[in-house]
C-alpha cells in the first residue's frame, strides 16, 4: 500500500461513526472518482477539525453551493487506512479550496519515542467551501449524537446511568 494518498479535489468529505453511543468509532472519509478513503479518528479530533474549519469559513464569503445530504453519509463497508494522528489545514486563495492533510498516528516504542524508520502515512485533499460548510454542520451533529450528559456533573451517561461524583 502506498504511504501517501493525494486525492486532489474531492467529491465528498464527511465524518460518521460505527457502534452505539459510548462505544462509537469515529471516521473521517473522503471520496473522489469512486475511490473511498477512510481514516479512524477520535471524537475530539472530529470536533476540533469541524470547529477550526467553521472559524476559517467565517472569514470567507458564503459558499455558492452545498452538497446533497446523502454526500455526508459514510460509505461502507468502512475500512480505515490508518488511525489519525495530526491534522494540517490551509486555505488556497487562488483555488478557493481548503487543503487538508491527515497524518497517521506515529507508532512509538516503550519509552514513547517514535519508532525509527517508520514514516507516517498521509491523506491529502482539497475541499470546496460548500463541502467544508456542510462537513462542519454534520460533524457538530455527529459529535452531539453521543450519550446524553448528566445534568449534575456533565459527564456522559450510559443507558444504565453512571457513577456521578456529585450524587455521592
Amino acid at each position: 500500500m502506498s504511504d501517501e494518498h493525494d486525492l486532489g479535489d474531492v467529491d465528498a468529505f464527511t465524518t460518521g461513526t460505527e457502534g452505539r453511543p459510548g462505544q462509537r468509532t469515529f471516521y473521517l472519509q473522503a471520496r473522489v472518482d469512486g475511490r473511498v478513503i477512510s481514516v479512524k479518528a477520535e471524537k475530539q479530533q472530529v470536533q476540533a477539525l469541524g470547529a477550526y474549519l467553521a472559524r476559517a469559513l467565517h472569514d470567507l464569503p458564503a459558499p455558492p453551493d452545498r452538497p446533497l445530504p446523502s454526500a455526508l453519509e459514510l460509505r461502507g463497508p468502512v475500512e480505515s487506512v490508518f488511525t489519525l494522528g495530526s491534522i494540517g489545514v490551509a486555505y488556497e486563495t487562488d483555488r478557493d479550496r481548503f487543503l487538508v492533510q491527515l497524518e497517521e498516528l506515529v507508532p512509538t516504542d516503550d519509552e514513547g519515542e517514535p519508532i525509527e524508520g517508520v514514516e507516517p502515512r498521509t491523506v491529502r485533499m482539497r475541499i470546496g467551501r460548500g463541502l467544508v460548510a456542510a462537513f462542519c454542520e454534520h460533524a457538530e451533529a455527529v459529535v452531539a449524537a453521543g450519550r446524553p450528559a448528566c445534568r449534575f456533573c456533565g459527564r456522559p451517561m450510559d443507558p444504565d446511568g453512571h457513577p456521578c461524583p456529585r450524587m455521592n
